[in-house]
C-alpha cells in the first residue's frame, strides 16, 4: 500500500490514567485495532485465515515514540502504512494524530511495528498465503 490507511478513535475514560491522559500502553492497543481494520478493509478475515490456512499474525517487534498527550474525549486518527512486505512478515509505520476542530492535526505518537506470519499449529514462522500477500500489496 502506498497510501496510509486511516482509522478514527475516540479516547474513552477506560483509556486514560488518573490525570485523564491516555495511558502509554494503550497506544499499542489503538495501533492493533487500526491494523485489524486495515486487514478487514483489504478483505482479510483473520479468523478465516486461521481456520482455513492455519496462519496468524503476531507482533515480533515494536518501537514507539510519544510526542504529546491525548486526553479524555479527544478524537484521534490512526494511520497504518506498510513499509516493507516480506515473505513471512510485514513492517508497519503507524501514527496517532490528534484532531482538533480549531487546529491542524497534531502528531502525538508514532511507532514501528513488525508483524510476523506464523503457522497456528507449530507457531513457527510461515509464509504469507499468496492471496493474502497480493491483497496487502494493493
Amino acid at each position: 500500500m502506498s497510501t496510509a490507511f486511516r482509522w478514527p478513535v475516540r479516547v474513552f475514560y477506560e483509556d486514560t490514567d488518573t490525570a485523564g491522559i491516555v495511558y502509554y500502553a494503550n497506544y499499542l492497543k489503538f495501533f492493533e485495532r487500526a491494523r485489524t481494520e486495515w486487514l478487514r478493509a483489504a478483505g482479510i478475515n483473520q479468523r478465516e485465515l486461521s481456520d482455513t490456512a492455519q496462519r496468524a499474525f503476531v507482533v515480533t517487534h515494536s518501537t514507539i515514540d510519544y510526542h504529546a498527550p491525548a486526553r479524555l474525549d479527544d478524537q484521534l486518527e490512526l494511520t497504518v502504512l506498510v513499509e516493507k512486505l516480506g515473505r513471512a512478515s510485514v513492517n508497519f509505520r503507524q501514527q496517532a494524530w490528534l484532531n482538533s476542530p480549531s487546529d491542524a492535526p497534531k502528531l502525538i505518537c508514532s511507532a514501528f511495528v513488525r508483524v510476523g506470519c506464523v503457522d497456528t499449529v507449530t507457531l513457527r514462522p510461515a509464509p504469507l498465503p499468496a492471496d493474502v500477500a497480493d491483497r496487502l500489496r494493493r
